[in-house]
């Protein structure tokens, strides 16, 4: 701003020019920067979402009270009361909750799946909207929900087609099925049955180990479907083509895949196992010794093994005595294409560098032991928020949420390089993790791709609303 001001006149009479004041060098105010730049960029989106962080709150819940068939409750509901009336002792955690969740591109719909089999689809403004009404005048009948089906059959995995988002697939951990529903046909029968054909590994497993456990689109073909099977298999079906499965990503036989994720570039495959280990698939290929041994079969293009990662980790080894532990999800950031996140079935979550194959972020919650708690959740499925690095994971011991910084950088509070001794000032202050209490214990969650809303999913099949908190302004006149 000083090149553009003017020189003083000079003074009048023959005296010698005023000194000229040194030029002061001017704050630059981080927000007004953004403003005139028109951009922002990854540092203010990490100072901002400190108070990002400090604003959630439990606004709203939602129970499953949801009726079939003129007056018969669905089995989600009927589970629910069969396990709130029996001792403690005899609680059944299989019978009921959110296995799975998911958005729609846009965040106009909120598909779920129970364990208890049934599929809901919400409106998330009629959701968001109730915020502001009475508790009372929630309602509990086919007014909460577009789409309520119930199935004979647990369900483990939702997804919707990135291609037509009319299209809904589910799958189930005990069935070799994949199934597919249209929502704008109000059928409780599926519209498309997807099957596993002749392969090698599901004809060496047992009953119990011939269902799939999750599911992954290709977002630049629609007709691409893949799904992972506990037979240690991930299966890839082309539509066009057939209804039975056309290609292998094949594994270790007592490999029981958990959680697949396809990275941006449609190209890489990340599969994750009950036993730790993460394998990758190339889908042009794989390696070179075994590119052209089988038309559809892909042998993984390298495999590692979580524990070993953090065994490498010298500040947590020294602290830590780390054992293997299985990867219940794992899923990349949509703000950074590198950073593929991991949760394991003992609480901790972290971030998986898939350009150096390193771990760069961590966090490990208190043990269940600490908070007195004897049972833990199990079969958690956390998720991202569009557009922070923020990572949302339910609590595996207490009712509550975490909300992890996984900005990739050392400024990050879960970097692994990460120094406790340098800490910022005012608004340079990093972002800390937080912990929201919540009524419920949470299974699943899904965080809105525009607003950053995030719905949690619970063990009693509830529907959390974890949103801005809303105060009231009154007029004290």
């Amino acid at each position: 701003m000083d090149k553009f001001l003017l020189a003083a006149a000079p003074p009048p009479g023959n005296g010698p020019a005023a000194p000229r004041p040194p030029t002061q060098r001017w704050h630059r105010w981080s927000r007004i920067a953004v403003e005139l730049e028109g951009r922002i960029d990854a540092r203010f989106r990490h100072r901002e979402s400190r108070r990002l962080l400090d604003s959630y709150a439990e606004t709203r819940s939602f129970k499953h009270k949801y009726y079939t068939h003129g007056e018969e409750r669905c089995q989600t509901y009927v589970n629910r009361m069969i396990n709130a009336s029996t001792m403690v002792g005899c609680y059944n955690p299989a019978r009921e909750g959110v296995s799975a969740m998911e958005f729609d591109r846009k965040g106009v719909y909120l598909a779920s799946v129970t364990i208890s089999g049934c599929l809901t689809v919400h409106d998330f403004e009629t959701l968001y909207c109730s915020m502001y009404g009475p508790s009372c005048s929630l309602p509990d009948d086919s007014s909460n929900y577009l789409l309520h089906i119930s199935n004979p059959m647990p369900l483990c995995s939702v997804r919707w087609n990135p291609g037509n988002q009319d299209e809904i697939v589910c799958s189930s951990s005990q069935r070799d099925k994949v199934f597919l529903f249209d929502i704008g046909y109000v059928s409780a029968a599926p519209n498309e049955i997807l099957q596993i054909g002749k392969s090698k590994f599901h004809t060496l497993c047992s009953e119990s180990r011939k269902g799939l456990t999750d599911l992954a689109f290709t977002s630049d073909d629609k007709s691409w479907l893949f799904a992972s099977g506990l037979d240690g298999a991930v299966y890839m079906w082309d539509r066009r083509l057939s209804k039975t499965h056309c290609r292998e990503l094949t594994a270790l036989p007592e490999s029981q895949f958990t959680s697949i994720k396809l990275n941006m570039d449609n190209r890489t495959f990340f599969g994750a196992t009950k036993n730790g280990t993460m394998h990758v698939w190339d889908l042009r290929g794989g390696k070179a010794s075994a590119a052209f041994q089988s038309h559809n079969e892909v042998q993984p293009l390298s495999s590692v093994k979580i524990s070993t990662l953090l065994g490498k980790i010298t500040s947590l080894k020294e602290q830590s005595n780390i054992i293997s532990c299985e990867i219940l999800s794992i899923d990349f950031n949509p703000s950074c294409s590198y950073q593929l996140a991991f949760h394991l079935d003992d609480g901790w979550s972290g971030v998986l560098n898939v350009n150096t194959l390193s771990v760069s972020h961590l966090h490990c919650p208190p043990p269940a032991w600490l908070d007195g708690t004897d049972s833990v959740l199990h079969k958690r499925k956390p998720t991202w928020l569009a557009t922070s690095s923020i990572y949302a994971v339910g609590s595996s011991s207490i009712s509550g949420m975490y909300v992890l910084d996984f900005h990739p950088d050392t400024s990050s509070a879960c970097h692994v390089d990460y120094n406790e001794e340098i800490k910022g000032s005012g608004e340079n202050q990093p972002t800390e993790n937080k912990f929201i209490p919540l009524s419920e214990r949470v299974l699943s969650c899904s965080a809105h791709p525009l607003s950053d809303s995030i719905i949690a999913g619970t063990e009693f099949s509830s529907l959390l609303m974890v949103s801005q908190k809303n105060e009231t302004i009154r007029n004290p006149e």
